[in-house]
């Protein structure tokens, strides 16, 4: 990567984090104080909210498992992140809930920018280089990306993904399998990387076939090893599973089907929202919106990608469905960075006041879900 690439995306990433918290500026001046499930709780918030802002609702959890180790309820969590903050904070001789909150903030945003370098180089590998800015652009911009600069997985997550499909694409499978192990111990739907990695492992032939293999399989052993941990602690390996109705009641521990979700929001959901509150309203159209928008993008990217990065999108989008809701979506869509690259493909050659029009409502949608996220308010 040219020095003047990284500055760029070193700018775009500072400007990010300056203009989130502007957001939370803004929001503490203007939006009501939700106080349900505020990072560090009520009186830390009030304390310190330039720092507990950014650990509310899941970020809550991941910090108790920092702490306190796994409890009941608790495995939907995968342990990655909070096993690096822990190991972190006790080099650091501290154990203090700020320290070990702002530990794993400065994980979260080292991670991003980590990932932005990944996914710029992944892009540059096909596309031109204003497309992979674009990419960039989009990724900073669109209305959840706030959850990168918080105490949750995404911005991890993001980063092994794509530096796993970068040493895949440059030939280095052990490299990319050991990340995308990483990555399964991280977020459940790293196991989109194996049939993605088969994919790209097939392009070569039988060349390096050893590595391939050996990269391959070393992508479920995360997931394998966890579950061979909740195996001994709970006698259920797969607990992880039985949890998931704790965290929404539109969630089912049963697999559903992705028509059905469908269903069930345009014909039960939507019809039966509240409207009085704005809030709640904003939050189940973001859903909607983004389920929909990313399903057509998914569909559109078998013909217009590379093949790995298209199967990784379709199973990395269908995984959190499965649960028969879209809530927490807009979260989880963040992280299927192929949509980013496809859509900057897509509205590259675009009239400039297209994608000005793009940007801003991604822009103040982004404004709105990052002010409500650090008042307390459920976004995803």
């Amino acid at each position: 990567m040219k020095k003047n690439d990284f500055y760029f995306l070193l700018k775009l990433f500072v400007g990010w984090r300056l203009i989130l918290f502007f957001f939370l500026f803004l929001a503490i001046r203007t939006i009501p104080l939700q106080q349900n499930f505020l990072g560090g709780r009520m009186a830390n918030y009030l304390a310190n909210p330039w720092l507990w802002a950014w650990v509310n609702f899941d970020g809550e959890h991941y910090l108790a498992i920092a702490r306190e180790g796994y409890r009941a309820l608790t495995y939907f969590f995968f342990p990655v992140y909070p096993m690096i903050v822990k190991a972190l904070a006790i080099v650091g001789g501290f154990g203090r809930p700020d320290f070990l909150a702002t530990v794993g903030l400065l994980i979260s945003n080292i991670s991003f920018l980590i990932g932005l370098v990944g996914l710029y180089k992944l892009a540059r590998l096909d596309y031109s280089e204003k497309s992979a800015k674009l990419t960039i652009l989009l990724l900073l911009l669109f209305p959840t990306s706030f959850f990168f600069g918080s105490f949750y997985t995404e911005s991890l997550f993001l980063a092994l993904s794509v530096w796993s499909f970068y040493f895949a694409r440059r030939g280095n499978y052990l490299v990319a399998g050991i990340l995308g192990g990483v990555s399964t111990a991280t977020r459940i739907v790293g196991l989109a990387l194996i049939p993605a990695l088969v994919l790209e492992a097939s392009k070569t032939g039988k060349k390096d076939i050893l590595q391939k293999t050996v990269g391959i399989l070393l992508v479920p052993l995360g997931l394998l090893i966890y579950m061979y941990y909740l195996k001994l602690a709970t006698g259920n390996p797969f607990e992880f599973l039985s949890t998931i109705t704790v965290f929404g009641e539109q969630r089912s521990s049963e697999i559903v089907l992705l028509p059905q979700v469908f269903f069930r929001y345009f014909f039960k959901i939507l019809p039966n929202l509240n409207y009085s509150s704005w809030p709640s309203v904003f939050t189940t159209f973001l859903e909607i919106a983004t389920a929909t928008v990313f399903f057509v993008l998914a569909i559109i990217s078998f013909l217009k990608i590379r093949l790995s990065y298209a199967v990784y999108f379709l199973i990395a989008y269908l995984i959190p469905t499965f649960s028969g809701s879209f809530s927490s979506f807009p979260r989880y869509a963040v992280i299927l960075f192929p949509a980013f690259i496809l859509g900057a493909s897509l509205i590259n050659s675009r009239p400039k006041i297209l994608r000005g029009l793009i940007s801003i409502i991604l822009f103040i949608t982004l404004a709105i879900a990052c002010m409500l996220f650090v008042r307390g308010y459920w976004i995803s």
